[in-house]
Formats: C-alpha cells, sequence, structure tokens
C-alpha cells in the first residue's frame, strides 16, 4: 500500500547502491587523498538487496536506479539486474555509471533486463577530464557511450558544473549529446558528501545556465512533463531538448519522491541528512518482507527532511562536510551514498 510523508510526498523512486569502490577521483565527490571503504563483508547480497526492494516496492516504490561508487565494478552486476526486472511492479530500472567499464558490460545488462543508462559526464576536454577524475579515460567513456547508443537507441549524459572548470562546454555537451540521441542534464554544484572544496561562487545557477544556452540557440522553453523527477527540462527552438537540475538555488525538496540506500543497507531518506537507518541489521536478524515494510512505512511517515531548502536557508553557506568529518564516518561520502 502506497505511503505518504509528513509532507504527502509518496515514496516512488529508489536510488540503490551496489558498490562504495570507483574507478576514478572526480574533484567535486572525491578529492581528498585518503578514503575509507566499506568492509565486503558488510555488503548486501543480491538476494537481501532483492529482499529490499520487494519491500520498497509494496509501499509504492516502481523506479529503480542503480548506483555506485561506478556500479560496473560490482562483480555480476547482470544477475541483480535480471532479478529485478522479474518484477513487474518495477515500470523503470535504470543505471548511472561514469562509462569507463560501459562498452564491455552495457549489451549483457541489456539482455538482463536494464532499461536506461544514464553516463555521468563533465567535460568533453582529454585534459579536463584527466584533472577532473585523475584519470586520462576520456576515450573510454566516450567508446561506452556510444555502445550504450547501440544498445538503447537513446540514452542521458549527467554534466555537473563548475565555475571555471567547465562552464564554458554547455554547448559543446549539448551538441555532442544531440549527435548521440541522448538528453543531457546540467547539475548545478552542490554542498554534499565530498564536496569539500565546494563554494557558492562555483555554482552556475539554472538561471544563468538558460541564458548562456540562449545566446547561442534562443530562448528555451520549459516542458510540462507532469512527474516528480529532479530535473526540469526545456526545449529548444530547433526541438532540442535537456534538463537541468538545480538543487543548490532553485530546490525541489517538497516533490522528492526518492530515497538511497547504501551498498551496506544504510536508507537515508535525504541527499542531506547526517544518518540512515540502518536496514542490513534488520535484514541480517531474518526479516521478511512483511517486517521490512513495517520498517520503512514507519520512517517514511515521519519524514519531514527539506535538506536542499534547509541549505539555501544558511547566511554562510560553506561546503557541508569538512573532510575530518569524512574520515569518521564513510557513509557522509557521495560515493558511499549514491548521489
Amino acid at each position: 500500500m502506497p505511503v505518504t510523508d509528513v509532507f504527502g510526498r509518496p515514496l516512488r523512486s529508489l536510488r540503490l547502491s551496489v558498490t562504495d569502490r570507483c574507478n576514478i577521483r572526480c574533484a567535486y565527490c572525491m578529492p581528498e587523498a585518503d578514503y575509507h571503504w566499506l568492509p565486503r563483508e558488510h555488503l548486501l547480497t543480491f538476494e537481501e538487496t532483492a529482499l529490499l526492494v520487494d519491500a520498497f516496492a509494496s509501499l509504492g516504490v516502481t523506479r529503480v536506479r542503480l548506483t555506485g561508487g561506478e556500479p560496473l565494478l560490482r562483480r555480476d552486476l547482470a544477475d541483480l539486474v535480471a532479478m529485478l526486472a522479474a518484477r513487474p511492479v518495477l515500470t523503470d530500472l535504470a543505471m548511472t555509471t561514469n562509462g569507463i567499464l560501459l562498452a564491455g558490460q552495457v549489451h549483457g545488462l541489456r539482455d538482463a533486463g536494464l532499461r536506461r543508462v544514464t553516463v555521468s559526464l563533465d567535460t568533453l576536454r582529454p585534459e579536463r577530464f584527466q584533472a577532473l577524475t585523475r584519470f586520462d579515460r576520456l576515450d573510454a567513456v566516450q567508446a561506452g557511450i556510444d555502445t550504450a547508443f547501440d544498445a538503447f537507441g537513446t540514452l542521458k549524459l549527467d554534466m555537473v558544473v563548475v565555475r571555471g572548470v567547465n562552464d564554458d562546454e554547455l554547448g559543446d555537451m549539448l551538441e555532442f549529446a544531440r549527435s548521440r540521441r541522448a538528453e543531457v542534464r546540467f547539475i548545478e554544484y552542490m554542498d554534499v558528501g565530498g564536496a569539500t572544496g565546494w563554494t557558492p561562487q562555483a555554482v552556475v545557477s539554472r538561471r544563468e545556465m538558460l541564458d548562456r544556452l540562449a545566446e547561442r540557440y534562443g530562448t528555451a522553453d520549459p516542458i510540462v512533463d507532469h512527474v516528480w523527477a529532479p530535473a526540469d527540462r526545456f526545449r529548444l527552438p530547433d526541438g532540442t531538448t535537456f534538463g537541468v537540475i538545480s538543487s543548490t538555488t532553485q530546490p525541489f525538496c517538497r516533490t522528492c519522491d526518492r530515497v538511497r540506500v547504501t551498498a551496506d543497507g544504510q536508507w537515508f531518506a535525504c541527499l542531506y541528512a547526517e544518518r540512515g537507518l540502518d536496514l542490513r541489521a534488520v535484514l541480517r536478524r531474518g526479516a521478511g518482507v512483511d517486517e521490512l515494510r513495517g520498517v520503512l512505512a514507519a520512517a517514511w511517515r515521519g519524514r519531514d527532511d527539506r535538506g536542499a531548502e534547509r541549505r539555501l536557508e544558511v547566511a554562510e553557506r560553506a561546503a557541508l562536510v569538512s573532510p575530518e568529518a569524512l574520515r569518521r564516518n564513510v557513509h557522509l561520502e557521495m560515493h558511499t551514498r549514491g548521489g
């Protein structure tokens, strides 16, 4: 039975991290030198993960997105995809990846039942890619994108826009996406997790992005989708569509219907939440779907999270989490939480 929280928000979307490991080190996500990884024995098995999905689905979740870290680092991921794809209640089963390993796995994942892929790509320039990620793998990402296009016929690209880093590539990324029948989503730089170098000055707002694109293409008109989604979508005069996720300057907390579960079973009802709910402990004491449903329903009904809105109210806003705090609590890291 569907449930709603304090603000009447339903529970519809689950972001499911399958690993905290990553094969790049993006400057806005993993900028520090040292990382603490989840013990492997703490990671949920695929059977435990599927049981959790059944419990969430019983409360209204119909959309699941696999995340990380880098989800393609999880061994035998196609087996989990097949398990989840066999559940008719799930109307959408997607994955977000950095694309480096995508070319070798995407057809197998599609055949297992994966329906959509989103690739994170913040620059098209090799030297910038290496500076941002600390790895020279742009060719592998582009090969993965091309293979995903071959497998699905379309995909989405996510670009985190940071002033002075890649904000001069908005039009170039739009053209790249259009050439592969992809839709790009420009994301405002957020002050969460490992964004320890975040400053307000580094944020390029939605308004500024739209103004810059208008100078090159003409004014973009908003698209009314009537769906609860993080991106506001727009259409250019030539018909090209794109999205903007403006969590930093224009939060959408009041329509947020998604939660995150880490690879070790911590449930976070908000990206800005300091603490999660330990579902692994509930699972490993033998709980079935009914008991899990009760735990999840009680937590969701009491949910009043408005993390991004509350951050917007902070007068002297700086990075949310310090390097010292990250060392003390690995679950504050975005690569653990599954942004």
